[in-house]
């Protein structure tokens, strides 16, 4: 290989490294998605029906929401997270959004 397309393919190959994201930006992302599997783990059976899952997920989390032993449950939850890689959590977040706002904006809900 010549010099000068050494110096190009190692220069194709750093801007390579730029496009991909960052460790931590991944890192960040995988937490957000464990977060979100949390979240859907505390639900009731009737509102996770409601939510715009994928059926191995939604199985995946009925699956969690059965286990009681502590590591299998947090293997669960890391299964849930890998699964939420592949998926858009957009709609899933919104979804849970719409569910937690008040019914009537402005004002506060009765006590």
């Amino acid at each position: 290989m010549s010099p000068r397309h050494e110096a190009e393919t190692e220069a194709d190959e750093a801007a390579d490294e730029f496009d991909r994201p960052s460790k931590s930006a991944r890192k960040r992302a995988a937490h957000a998605a464990q977060a979100l599997g949390e979240r859907l783990i505390a639900l009731k059976e009737s509102e996770l029906a409601k939510l715009p899952l994928p059926e191995a997920l939604a199985s995946a989390v009925r699956e969690a929401q059965r286990i009681k032993a502590r590591g299998g449950l947090a293997r669960q939850r890391q299964y849930i997270g890998k699964l939420m890689r592949d998926i858009d959590p957009e709609p899933i977040e919104a979804a849970l959004a719409a569910r937690d706002r008040p019914l009537r904006p402005g004002r506060p809900p009765r006590l």
